[in-house]
């Protein structure tokens, strides 16, 4: 089985198409995924799109691994549209409301709160 193949499991669904694993860390307490955010400029935005860097990371809680806190600290990416000037980037639902976990994190955790 290949690394990615790996990732995909572990990882919430889809998160790899658009971002790539740069580097993970493993401490007696918790696993930290870094994730940065693909140079794919977002497809409903018309006119030319140049990267202009990333946001400050955030981080997100997901579900705990082999008995540890799990972190994905995401740096997403920002374009600038050429023919505006606006700075455009994604709108990612990956984050539950009102929470730093991921959404399918916190639907589990509701889940057997019940």
């Amino acid at each position: 089985m290949k690394q990615d193949e790996i990732l995909r499991i572990l990882l919430p669904e889809g998160i790899l198409n658009f971002f790539t694993v740069t580097q993970i860390e493993n401490t007696p307490a918790l696993y930290k995924i870094f994730l940065e955010e693909k140079n794919i400029p977002p497809e409903d935005f018309k006119g030319k799109l140049v990267s202009k860097g990333f946001y400050e990371p955030i981080s997100i809680q997901d579900f705990p691994l082999r008995g540890k806190a799990c972190f994905l600290k995401v740096k997403r990416r920002r374009w600038t549209n050429l023919e505006t000037g606006e700075i455009v980037s994604r709108n990612w639902d990956i984050v539950a409301k009102g929470t730093r976990m991921t959404s399918e994190f916190a639907a589990f955790l509701k889940a057997i709160n019940r």
